[in-house]
């Protein structure tokens, strides 16, 4: 199908289902009007998530959920493992502490018909044509749709947030007076961040008629938020902390962490989790003190579930792979427990211990070997020539720590690459701080490394409740979604589209001769480009019209690419990443009749954490209903 838009531009368009943005439409409109009366926060973490919620007529006092029961001894457990409990039949059994304890106490047959999922947010990360359709494995192998399986999560934190805001409310909560916010990685592309918002749809958390309900916020920029606030009691200089070997890498021993921050400062917030390392770099603005983004979101997978892949890829040395692989899934419970027994070790681990971990191994780990292999774990240890891993009198794994730091140091290393190489840009150039935030930042581990690596170039901050860092700021976010002002754009966004041929300027193979006149096809018409910085607010307007009288929905490709030198949709490392879809109404009576071309003006926007997308019809004033998919390709 083929579309003119007004400036003699032609259209290539295909099919495509629908999504997003409805907040133009009357109803909507109202609705937003109304205030909301608490912000619930949904920080949804690779190992563990939380919620916590602030009411807005008092929003300094920002409520964490209530500690858990079954957690683990010494650990704080204002946030639950996120792990997922489903029963044979697909049906919610459980969540967090308690779905680890229920799958624990299965017995081994019928644990294998039982589905358990752990650390399954990383799955979205690394899928790239990612669909509401893709499927996540259980630990015991059964498959089931992705989608289903973030929407039970959701819905265990919904029901469990809003029994709480309930608990501690004086009036009655109508649902459209809460607005949720979810977390997820900065640097997660868009079909990821759509996928959340249809999970929480699933979830009803909120209605696809109230989207503006909804906020997707970005993990460090919510970090960033909650620690532009942050006063001297409340944070760790690592630069006045004695490193382990006697002496400070401070440089002049002169300068305490100001008790605030001062306009125009410049900071890094390096995002350490369980799945993904994300990096923002802000700069608090005068005089309203909202954030700028200075460099484009950037990160990686190489958060602290690299150190347990890192401890699996040792057993599989030690005792081979295919034996790990038929024990995960014959004894799927006892495998969980050897992680879990990793976990709580992995935690204690320090930069300079002499003495080594004893990780214990499930009974049932020892005596499937035996069976498995003919011999004890003992000889296998004994044979594999490993000798930073030792077997102890109290039938334990004992990790040297030369063990832990090997297991550790190439996760550790990638951090410190990536925030050295974001410090060496032009735009990053004035940095003061750089605040260590997330699960991973409790290491010492880490914590060691990054000074040892960068103190001399920033001050390292690390927020003294600094697993809490996300949550908080989630709630601040969602009490004013404002306070990030300029947002840099992550790829290069446009369409493709079909212009005039030149002669000399376009490649003879891009010649389209229709109706008598020459087109070169498959010219990208740019919306945004990669690291342009985008304000609040700030939008792209296009024009399109049908191509025929009585047409009934435009649709037009969206493509990306992560390089803004790209001219045409088929160069090198462009994608087709979404559609946009307008629904076009009848014509009013009077109002379009005669008219040879009928225009339908869309707006887009692209500094926000997700990219919107409204349409009106000109003649009529009527609002067109878009939507942009990202998960349909």
């Amino acid at each position: 199908l083929f579309v003119f838009s007004p400036g003699e531009t032609l259209l290539t368009l295909c099919l495509v289902q629908e999504w997003l943005d409805t907040r133009n439409r009357p109803e909507a409109r109202q609705r937003k009007s109304r205030p909301f009366s608490v912000v619930v926060a949904i920080d949804f973490g690779t190992t563990s998530s939380g919620y916590a919620f602030s009411f807005t007529g008092d929003p300094e006092a920002i409520h964490m959920m209530r500690r858990w029961e079954g957690g683990d001894p010494g650990v704080a457990n204002q946030k639950s493992p996120t792990s997922l409990l489903l029963t044979p039949e697909l049906k919610f059994h459980s969540f967090g502490f308690a779905a680890r304890d229920s799958y624990h106490d299965l017995d081994p047959e019928e644990a294998q018909h039982w589905l358990y999922f752990d650390k399954f947010k990383m799955k979205i990360h690394s899928i790239s044509d990612l669909t509401m359709e893709t499927e996540l494995e259980a630990v015991s192998g059964r498959r089931v749709k992705a989608i289903e399986v973030f929407a039970h999560a959701l819905r265990f934190f919904k029901e469990h947030a809003l029994k709480e805001v309930k608990d501690q409310s004086s009036s009655v909560l109508e649902r459209d007076e809460v607005r949720w916010v979810i977390t997820v990685p900065a640097v997660w592309r868009q079909p990821a961040k759509q996928f959340m918002r249809e999970a929480a749809y699933l979830a009803e958390l909120v209605s696809h008629d109230s989207p503006e309900q909804l906020l997707i916020a970005l993990e460090p920029e919510a970090a960033s938020i909650y620690c532009r606030k942050l006063r001297l009691h409340q944070v760790i200089d690592l630069s006045l902390r004695p490193m382990s070997n006697g002496f400070s890498l401070e440089s002049d021993g002169s300068r305490p962490f100001d008790s605030s921050f001062r306009q125009g400062d410049r900071y890094i917030v390096a995002d350490c989790g369980g799945g993904t390392v994300d990096l923002t770099v802000h700069q608090i603005e005068q005089p309203q003190g909202t954030l700028k983004e200075l460099y484009k979101a950037s990160g990686g997978p190489y958060g602290a579930v690299g150190v347990d892949l890192a401890f699996e890829a040792m057993l599989c040395q030690i005792f081979g792979e295919d034996f790990i692989d038929s024990f995960k899934a014959k004894r799927p419970a006892a495998w969980v427990d050897l992680t879990i027994a990793f976990e709580a070790r992995k935690r204690t681990a320090t930069p300079g211990r002499s003495n080594g971990l004893n990780i214990s191994l499930p009974f049932s780990f020892i005596d499937y070997y035996k069976r498995h292999r003919g011999q004890s774990v003992e000889t296998a240890l004994r044979k594999s020539n490993m000798n930073i891993v030792k077997w102890s009198s109290q039938g334990m794994l004992r990790l040297t720590a030369e063990a832990m730091n090997e297991l550790f140091q190439p996760t550790i290393n990638n951090i410190i690459k990536h925030i050295e190489e974001l410090m060496k840009k032009q735009e990053v150039q004035g940095v003061r701080f750089l605040f260590l935030v997330g699960g991973f930042a409790e290491s010492p581990m880490l914590q060691q490394a990054v000074q040892n690596a960068l103190g001399q170039t920033c001050r390292i901050i690390i927020p003294q409740d600094v697993g809490l860092t996300i949550l908080k700021g989630a709630v601040l976010f969602g009490l004013d979604p404002t306070v990030v002002r300029v947002r840099r754009c992550p790829l290069t966004y446009g369409v493709g589209v079909l212009n005039r041929f030149v002669e000399g300027r376009h490649p003879r193979d891009k010649l389209l001769v229709k109706e008598g006149r020459e087109w070169c096809t498959d010219i990208l018409d740019r919306f945004v480009s990669v690291d342009q910085s985008v304000a609040l607010g700030e939008v792209v307007r296009r024009s399109y019209t049908p191509a025929r009288t009585g047409q009934r929905k435009i649709i037009i490709n969206i493509y990306c690419s992560a390089t803004d030198d790209v001219v045409y949709i088929s160069d090198p490392g462009v994608r087709k990443c979404g559609a946009i879809t307008l629904d076009l109404p009848e014509a009013l009576p009077g109002t379009v009749a005669g008219v040879e071309r009928r225009e339908i003006r869309a707006t887009m926007q692209f500094g926000d954490t997700e990219i919107k997308v409204m349409a009106v019809d000109v003649a009529s004033e009527r609002t067109v209903r878009a939507t942009i998919d990202f998960l349909s390709n």
